[in-house]
C-alpha cells in the first residue's frame, strides 16, 4: 500500500511540473506596407511587426501560442503555422479558404494552439496570394523546461532564413502572370535573414554577420522560406552535422554542404574549428529540371570569428547549380533518431492506397483569346488531373464543420484517370495528358486511418522537383526514386525501421517518393506544392478526416472572431 501511494504520489509531482511548466505565450502582429532599401532601390512591401524576416517566436513544447493579427496592409490576409499539427485546431493553420476566410484590411484574428509532441525549428507565413514573400519569421520550439536536446546543448542558436527579393510589388506580378496564364516574373534577388549579400549591387553594407567564439558549437536553425527556388547551402571550411529536419530529430549527419526546398528546414550544428578569420556561408538554386540554365546569383552571409583580422572572407565552393545526384544523396540519406522526443515508429498496417500524379498542365484560354502558357493556352497543375481550385464563398472547415454542400468534393481520386508512361519526355506537350480542369476535390479519411501515398512526378511540361507539404500531420518517407515507381519491386526499398519523418518532401525530378501517415486530426489538411508559382495553378488537393468517436477527438467550434467571407 505504501509503495501504491509513493508511485501516486510521484505521478502526481509529474505531472504537475509538467503542467507548471507549459505557458502562454502572447505576440501581436501588426501587417502594414513598409518601405525598404534593396538592390539600390526603395520598395514598398507587406511585412510584420516593420521587418524583413518577421519576428522570431520562441516557445517550448507543450507551450500554448496566442498571436493577435492586426492587418493594416491593403490586402487580404492569413497566417500559416507551417508544420504545426494543429491538434483540434484547425481553425488557427491559416491557408486561405480552406481552415478560414481571410483577415481584410483593417480587420484581426486571433490564433491559438497549443504545441505538443514537437521540438525544433518551423516556422510562419502568409498564405495569402504571394505575400509570404515578405510576411514570413521563424517558429523556434525549444524543449519542455527540465528536457534536453538529443544532442550536446549549442552555446548559441541562431535563425538563417533563406528568401526571394522583388524589385516591385509580388500581388502585382502575381496577378499579371494569372491574368496572362504565364509564368510569372523571377525574383531579382535570394536572401540570407533578408540581405542580399555581397554579391549583389548595393548590398555589402547590409550583409547579414554572424559572430563565433573558436571552440564553441552553434545550431544553426535553418529555414527556406523562398518562393520558387531550392538552395545548396555550405560554409566555406566548415562541415555542418545535420540533428533536425523539419521539427524531426535525426541520426546526426556529417556533411560540409545541404540541400533545402521551400517550407523545409534544417537544424545544423556548426564547431568554429577553423583558423580565426572570415568565412562566407552562401546558398544558390538547385535547378531540377535538365537543360534549364541558372542566371541567378548566390545569396552570402559572413561568419566573423572573434578577434579575427578583417580579411576577405572565403567563398565556398557549391555543388553546380543542376548537381541532382548530390541533391538525391542528401534528400535520401537522411533517417529519422529512433526513440528521440516525440518519435512515433511508422504505423505497418494501410487502411488507404493512393497513387497521385504529380502534373503541370493546360487549361483552355478564356473564348477565342490568345495566353501566355504554352500552345496559347494558360498555365495550370493538378494532382490525378484535378487542379484545385480554392473556394471563395466559405472555408472548406466551415464547410466540413456545419455539414454545408456545395464547397468541396468528396471524389478526389485514388489513382490517376489515365496511365501512361509518367516520366517519358517524349510525352511533353501532349494534349491528352497536359490539358486538365479546375475543382475542389477532398479525400475524405476515416479518423486514425493510415494513408499511404505514393508521388509520382511527370514529364508533361518538363520534369522538375516538386516541394510537397502536407498541413496538419508528419509523415514517413518510406522510399524515394528516380523514373516510374514500380509497385512490384520498389516497395522492397521501404524503410519502416527509421525513416525520415517530415511535413514536405521535394519528390525527386522525373521520379517518386511513398509517404505514409495517420490521419488522426479531424479537420480539413491541404497538401499542395510549396514553390508558390505552382499552387495558383492548381498543385493542391485536401484530406478531409472525419471525427473520431469521443469529444476529445470531435473538431471544436469555431472562436468567435473567425473571418468572414
Amino acid at each position: 500500500m505504501a509503495r501504491l501511494v509513493f508511485l501516486l504520489t510521484c505521478t502526481l509531482v509529474l505531472l504537475a511540473s509538467s503542467v507548471a511548466s507549459a505557458e502562454v505565450v502572447k505576440h501581436s502582429f501588426e501587417v502594414k506596407n513598409l518601405t525598404v532599401q534593396r538592390l539600390c532601390h526603395q520598395n514598398v512591401i507587406t511585412a510584420v511587426n516593420g521587418g524583413l524576416p518577421g519576428p522570431t517566436i520562441w516557445v517550448r513544447e507543450g507551450d500554448t501560442l496566442v498571436v493577435r493579427v492586426h492587418n493594416k496592409s491593403p490586402y487580404n490576409v492569413t497566417i500559416h503555422w507551417h508544420g504545426i499539427f494543429q491538434l483540434l485546431s484547425g481553425w488557427a493553420d491559416g491557408p486561405e479558404y480552406v481552415t478560414q476566410c481571410p483577415i481584410h484590411p483593417g480587420n484581426s484574428y486571433t490564433y491559438k494552439f497549443k504545441i505538443t509532441g514537437q521540438e525544433g525549428t518551423l516556422w510562419w507565413h502568409a498564405h495569402s496570394q504571394w505575400l509570404r514573400a515578405t510576411v514570413h519569421g521563424a517558429l523556434i520550439i525549444r524543449p519542455r523546461a527540465g528536457h534536453s536536446y538529443p544532442f550536446p546543448k549549442p552555446y548559441r542558436e541562431f535563425p538563417i532564413l533563406f528568401g526571394e527579393y522583388w524589385n516591385g510589388n509580388v500581388i502585382d506580378i502575381e496577378n499579371i502572370a494569372l491574368a496572362n496564364g504565364s509564368p510569372p516574373t523571377g525574383s531579382n534577388a535570394f536572401t540570407i535573414n533578408g540581405q542580399p549579400g555581397d554579391l549583389y549591387n548595393c548590398s555589402s553594407n547590409s550583409t547579414y554577420k554572424l559572430k563565433v567564439v573558436r571552440g564553441k558549437t552553434y545550431l544553426l536553425r535553418i529555414i527556406n522560406a523562398a518562393m520558387n527556388n531550392q538552395f545548396f547551402f555550405k560554409i566555406a571550411n566548415h562541415n555542418m552535422t545535420v540533428v533536425a529536419v523539419d521539427a524531426s530529430y535525426t541520426t546526426p549527419m556529417v556533411t560540409d554542404y545541404i540541400v533545402i526546398a521551400p517550407g523545409q528546414t534544417a537544424d545544423v550544428l556548426l564547431t568554429a574549428n577553423q583558423q580565426p578569420a572570415s568565412y562566407y556561408m552562401a546558398a544558390h538554386t538547385y535547378v531540377s529540371t535538365p537543360g534549364q540554365p541558372d542566371t541567378t546569383t548566390s545569396t552570402t552571409a559572413i561568419i566573423i570569428y572573434e578577434n579575427s583580422t578583417q580579411s576577405t572572407p572565403q567563398m565556398p565552393v557549391l555543388p553546380a547549380f543542376n548537381d541532382t545526384p548530390a541533391a538525391h544523396k542528401f534528400y535520401s540519406s537522411l533517417t529519422v533518431l529512433v526513440n528521440a522526443p516525440h518519435w512515433i515508429p511508422v504505423p505497418l498496417k494501410v487502411d488507404e492506397h493512393m497513387f497521385v500524379t504529380i502534373n503541370l498542365g493546360l487549361i483552355p484560354c478564356d473564348g477565342n483569346a490568345t495566353c501566355g502558357g504554352p500552345l496559347g493556352e494558360r498555365l495550370a497543375a493538378s494532382m490525378n488531373n484535378a487542379s484545385f481550385q480554392f473556394p471563395t464563398k466559405l472555408s472548406m472547415l466551415q464547410a466540413f464543420f456545419n455539414n454545408v454542400d456545395g464547397i468541396y468534393t468528396t471524389d478526389f481520386p485514388d489513382q490517376p484517370p489515365l496511365v501512361f508512361n509518367y516520366t517519358n519526355s517524349n510525352n511533353n506537350f501532349n494534349r491528352t495528358i497536359i490539358m486538365t480542369s479546375k475543382s475542389t476535390k477532398v479525400k475524405k479519411l476515416k479518423f486514425n486511418s493510415t494513408v499511404e501515398m505514393v508521388l509520382q512526378n511527370t514529364a508533361s511540361l518538363g520534369i522538375e522537383n516538386h516541394p510537397m507539404h502536407l498541413h496538419g500531420v508528419n509523415f514517413h518517407v518510406l522510399a524515394q526514386g528516380f523514373g516510374n515507381y514500380d509497385p512490384i519491386n520498389d516497395p522492397k526499398k521501404f524503410n519502416l525501421v527509421n525513416p525520415q519523418a517530415r511535413n514536405t518532401i521535394g519528390v525527386p525530378t522525373g521520379g517518386w517518393a511513398v509517404l505514409r501517415f495517420q490521419a488522426n486530426n479531424p479537420g480539413v489538411w491541404l497538401m499542395h506544392c510549396h514553390m508558390d508559382v505552382h499552387l495558383p495553378w492548381g498543385l493542391a488537393m485536401a484530406f478531409v478526416v472525419e471525427n473520431g468517436p469521443t469529444a476529445s477527438t470531435t473538431l471544436p467550434p469555431p472562436p468567435r472572431d473567425l473571418p468572414h467571407c
